[in-house]
């Protein structure tokens, strides 16, 4: 068929072509949720690989439970609120966690003393 001619299928001409921008944001979805569940491997990997190597070397499954929650909680909303549930039910724990990890998790700064002694109750 010439170029010049229409095709014969009516459906072909009713069919919407869809904007390169709803694939691209598909796929920013898509490889968000897989950083999110790569994350959630990490952490599962790094916490018994942290407990079985020995203390006085460098405990191997920190760096990786670390990256792993930077993971999970930079690339979904529902790890972001899972984290900060337990945040606010422990409020301990926070204050082992670095300034620069708060910052890059949940954007903001690490908790006073006063207002973490406040959530304990």
């Amino acid at each position: 068929m010439p170029d010049s001619e229409t095709p014969d299928d009516p459906e072909d001409s009713r069919r919407p072509v869809q904007p390169i921008s709803v694939v691209r944001q598909g796929m920013r979805v898509l490889l968000r949720q897989f950083l999110a569940l790569l994350g959630i491997v990490h952490i599962m990997i790094g916490i018994p690989l942290a407990m079985l190597t020995p203390f006085p070397f460098v405990p191997i499954g920190v760096p990786v439970v670390i990256i792993g929650v930077v993971l999970l909680g930079r690339n979904s909303v529902w790890g972001r609120r899972w984290m900060e549930r337990i945040l606010d039910r422990w409020p301990g724990i926070e204050k082992f966690a670095p300034h620069w990890l708060m910052k890059l998790v949940f954007g903001r700064d690490k908790r006073s003393p006063e207002e973490l002694a406040r959530l304990r109750g």
